[in-house]
C-alpha cells in the first residue's frame, strides 16, 4: 500500500458531504431500540423477579448481569467486523444478525422465568430445589446469549458511527444518536406502563404473566424492525469515504493478533479503560434496585414504578441534545465530563434522601436531575472514547471500551443488589438499606474524576499511529 494513495483518498473525501442530521436521527432509532429492550429487562423483570416472585436481590442482579459479563466478546466482535464482512458489509449485517439474537432470547428468558416461579415458590415462598438450580442455570444461559447479540450489534454501530464521522463533528452526532437512546427509554416506559397499566400493586403472577408475555412479544419485533430502519443504506454511502476504508487489503493487514499491538500500543487505553469502568459502575449501580426502591419505599405499583424511566428518559434527552451542541464544544470534553461526575455525585445523594420523604414527586424531580447530569457526563465521555479509537482499527477499539462499559455495568449490577440485601440485613430501615446504594454512587464518581485528570489524548494518537504504522510495515516487509 504506497502512502500517497492513501493521501490521495483522504483528500477526496474531504469533498463527500458530511453525515446529515436526518441520518443522525434515523442511525439513533437503533439507540432508541437498545434502551427499549433496556427498559424490559432491568425496568420490569428485575421489580417482577425481587418483589412479585420473591427471588433474592443478590441472585437476580447476577442474572440481570449476565448480558454485560459476556462483553469481552465486543473484542472479537469488533476485530471480526473491522477484518470479515458479513453478507458483503462490515458493519450493517452484524447489527441485523445480533438484534435478531437478542429479540428472540428476551422473549425466551420470560419464559423461563415463569418455570422458575413455579419451582421456587410452590410452597409460598421461595426455595432453593434441583428444579429451580435447573432452571435458574437455564436463564442465566439466555440472558448470556441476550447479551452477546447486544455485543454483536452494540459494537459493529458503534464502530460504524467511527467509520462515517470525523473528529471536529462527533459530538454532534454523539448527542443526536444518543438523544434517541433517551427517546428509546421514554418511549418503552410509556409502552410498558400502558401495556401493564390494569395491573394492581397487589397483582399476582398469574395475573402479571398473560400482559407480560405480551409485552415481550410487541416490543422486541419493534426493537429488530428498528434496527433495520437505523442502519439500511448507511455503511454503504458512507463508510467508502472513510479512514478505515482507505486502507488496501485491510481484511489482511488488521488480524487480531495486530490489532491487539494497536491496542495496547498506548499507556493511555489503559487509563481511559479504568475511567470508563469506574464511572460506569458508579453511574448505574441504581439499575436493580430503582423500580424494587419505589415498590417499596413510596409504594408504587409495577406500572407506576416503570414510568419512572420517564422522568430518568427526559433529564437525558434535554443534555444530549444541549451538551453535543453547546455545552462540549465551548467547555471541551474533558472539563464537561468532570462536571458531570460531580452533578451525578450531588444527584445520587439527593435520590438516597428521597426514601426519607416518601414522597413520589421528590423521586420524580431527583430522577429528572440524575438523567441531566448522566447526559452531560456520558456525552463528553463518548466524545472521548471515540477520539481514543483509531479509525484504521475502529471496531477493535469500540470493542474494548464497550468491554469497559459492560464489564463495569455487570459489576454495578450486581453491587447494586448485593448491597442491597446486606443494608437489609444490617441496617434498621429499608430508607438506609437502598440509601447505602445510591451514597456509594456517589463516592465513586468522585475517584472516577482522579483517573479522568490523567487521560492525555494526544499521547494516545501519537503512540497509537507510530504503532499502526509499524505493523503495515512489518506486513510490507
Amino acid at each position: 500500500m504506497a502512502s500517497g494513495e492513501v493521501f490521495d483518498t483522504k483528500t477526496k473525501s474531504l469533498s463527500v458531504p458530511r453525515v446529515n442530521l436526518l441520518t443522525m436521527f434515523r442511525l439513533g432509532l437503533f439507540q432508541m431500540g437498545l434502551s427499549m429492550m433496556s427498559i424490559l429487562t432491568l425496568g420490569v423483570l428485575n421489580r417482577v423477579m425481587i418483589q412479585e416472585i420473591a427471588i433474592p436481590a443478590t441472585l437476580v442482579s447476577v442474572v440481570l448481569a449476565l448480558p454485560l459479563f459476556v462483553a469481552p466478546s465486543r473484542i472479537w466482535f469488533g476485530q471480526i467486523s473491522d477484518a470479515k464482512p458479513l453478507l458483503g458489509y462490515h458493519r450493517t449485517a452484524y447489527v441485523w444478525v445480533g438484534a435478531a439474537i437478542f429479540a428472540i432470547a428476551a422473549f425466551l428468558a420470560v419464559q423461563v422465568m415463569w418455570q422458575m416461579n413455579l419451582a421456587g415458590n410452590s410452597t409460598g415462598t421461595w426455595v432453593w430445589t434441583t428444579q429451580t438450580i435447573g432452571w435458574t442455570a437455564l436463564l442465566a444461559l439466555v440472558f448470556a446469549v441476550y447479551g452477546l447479540g447486544i455485543c454483536a450489534s452494540g459494537t459493529a454501530f458503534a464502530a460504524l458511527l467511527v467509520d462515517i464521522s470525523e473528529e471536529d463533528n462527533r459530538s454532534k452526532v454523539v448527542g443526536v444518536v444518543w438523544s434517541m437512546l433517551m427517546v428509546g427509554i421514554i418511549v418503552g416506559a410509556i409502552i410498558s406502563a400502558s401495556l401493564l397499566k390494569q395491573l394492581t400493586p397487589e397483582a399476582t403472577v398469574e395475573t402479571l404473566q398473560p400482559a407480560i408475555n405480551r409485552l415481550f412479544t410487541i416490543v422486541p419485533a419493534i426493537v429488530f424492525g428498528l434496527a433495520i430502519a437505523a442502519t439500511f443504506g448507511v455503511e454503504k454511502k458512507y463508510s467508502q469515504y472513510s479512514t478505515r476504508s482507505t486502507l488496501a487489503n485491510r481484511e489482511d493487514s488488521i488480524t487480531l493478533g495486530n490489532a491487539w499491538k494497536i491496542l495496547t500500543a498506548s499507556p493511555q487505553t489503559g487509563i481511559f479503560f479504568t475511567f470508563l469502568l469506574v464511572m460506569t459502575i458508579s453511574l448505574f449501580m441504581q439499575d436493580p434496585i430503582l423500580e424494587p426502591y419505589a415498590g417499596q419505599v413510596f409504594k408504587m405499583p409495577l406500572a407506576e414504578s416503570t414510568k419512572l424511566n420517564i422522568f430518568y428518559g427526559t433529564g437525558l434527552l434535554i443534555a444530549y441534545g444541549v451538551t453535543g451542541f453547546f455545552i462540549v464544544p465551548r467547555l471541551g470534553k474533558r472539563r464537561t465530563a468532570r462536571f458531570g461526575c460531580m452533578l451525578v455525585a450531588f444527584c445520587a445523594i439527593l435520590l438516597g434522601i428521597s426514601g426519607f420523604t416518601a414522597n413520589a414527586a421528590v423521586l420524580k424531580l431527583g430522577l429528572v436531575l440524575f438523567g441531566l447530569a448522566t447526559g452531560f457526563l456520558t456525552t463528553a465521555a463518548i466524545s472521548l472514547m471515540l477520539d481514543l479509537t483509531a479509525a484504521e482499527a475502529a471496531g477493535t477499539f469500540i470493542g474494548a471500551w464497550g468491554l469497559a462499559q459492560s464489564l463495569s455495568r455487570g459489576i454495578a449490577v450486581v453491587i447494586g443488589g448485593t448491597v442491597l440485601d446486606i443494608g437489609r440485613n444490617l441496617l434498621p430501615s429499608l430508607e438506609l438499606a437502598y440509601g447505602l446504594v445510591f451514597v456509594l454512587e456517589a463516592v465513586g464518581m468522585v475517584l472516577s474524576i482522579w483517573f479522568l485528570n490523567r487521560v492525555n489524548i494526544t499521547e494516545f494518537q501519537t503512540s497509537t499511529k507510530q504503532a499502526i504504522a509499524s505493523v503495515l510495515e512489518s506486513d510490507l516487509d
